[in-house]
């Protein structure tokens, strides 16, 4: 018996050592490395699947077509051409119900994110055309509609009006910031206006609609483009289906508040496969040519 208890503490003293030791030894140790991830499993069909495969495919599963989520930079990197530039137009952050704790929760989705704000705008070309684009970023409190986001976007349609620029935008939100009570709602008032104004000016606006396009967005400036085009099975209403189904008790149809039914429904333009954007979005940059006053 006590030939096998001196062996069974030889073992944990070998495990113990493999592992780092004890408690106060891995303390003094340097922390390991993270190892970049192999696989995931995809939010659609579950499948294991390549992390490297996925991310050449634009973060698409290869199995079932599956679109995940991307932020700013991912799309900039895959729609534009080589030397855009990042801009800001310098709109002030603010508190405007002093909501509690509303900057320790900014502060916790900056360090999480490495965004300051939920959204990304950049000035350069696709395929030789000037344009601008904007990403709502999901990663940064799900994108919501606030006034910093507001102040931009109207910012980016003023300055495209002077410029004579096209605008386009990928909105993927949650909706409106609860952090910012009737303030945020506001933003979709001051959007729309600076897009009517944009439109009136003869400029072309292609707003492009991902998973999920909900609330006070879906409301506003994502569902005001001149063409509209959504990813596959994107998630695209005001309410989600849930609260929907909760009110009025009743089982919602398949599909519903997806996007092939709003393409269905007369609502989405074309549906779009992420790696089929660049070449559509080029396509219709260069068939809208400004003449005159109006875009023809």
């Amino acid at each position: 018996k006590m030939g096998s208890l001196n062996k069974r503490k030889n073992l944990l003293s070998a495990i113990k050592s493999i592992r780092g030791g004890s408690k106060q030894n891995q303390v003094r140790r340097e922390p390991r490395r993270a190892l970049p991830d192999l696989f995931l499993k995809c939010e659609g069909c579950k499948s294991v699947i390549d992390y490297k495969e996925f991310v050449e495919h634009l973060k698409i599963c290869p199995e079932c077509g599956y679109h995940m989520k991307m932020n700013g930079h991912e799309r900039f990197e895959y729609l534009m051409d080589e030397g855009y530039e990042k801009i800001s137009f310098g709109s002030e952050l603010k508190d405007p119900i002093s909501f509690p704790k509303y900057d320790e929760k900014r502060a916790k989705e900056e360090k999480k994110s490495g965004l300051n704000e939920a959204v990304s705008i950049v000035k350069g070309t696709i395929e030789g055309k000037p344009v601008l684009v904007a990403v709502l970023e999901l990663q940064y409190m799900m994108g919501s509609l606030g006034t910093y986001v507001g102040e931009e976007l109207t910012k980016m349609f003023e300055y495209a009006i002077s410029n004579d620029l096209p605008v386009i935008v990928f909105s993927a939100s949650g909706g409106a910031r609860m952090q910012e009570g009737i303030f945020s709602l506001m933003q979709m008032a001051k959007t729309s206006a600076a897009i009517g104004k944009f439109q009136d000016a003869g400029l072309l606006y292609i707003s492009v609609l991902t998973n999920p396009t909900t609330g006070g967005v879906s409301a506003s400036f994502a569902s005001l483009g001149d063409i509209i085009i959504a990813e596959p099975n994107a998630l695209i209403g005001f309410a989600g289906p849930r609260v929907i189904e909760q009110t009025i008790k009743k089982k919602l149809p398949k599909g519903f508040q997806r996007a092939e039914k709003l393409e269905e429904c007369g609502f989405v333009d074309i549906i779009c496969e992420r790696e089929s954007q660049r070449r559509l979005i080029a396509k219709l940059l260069k068939h809208h040519v400004k003449i005159g006053a109006k875009y023809e």
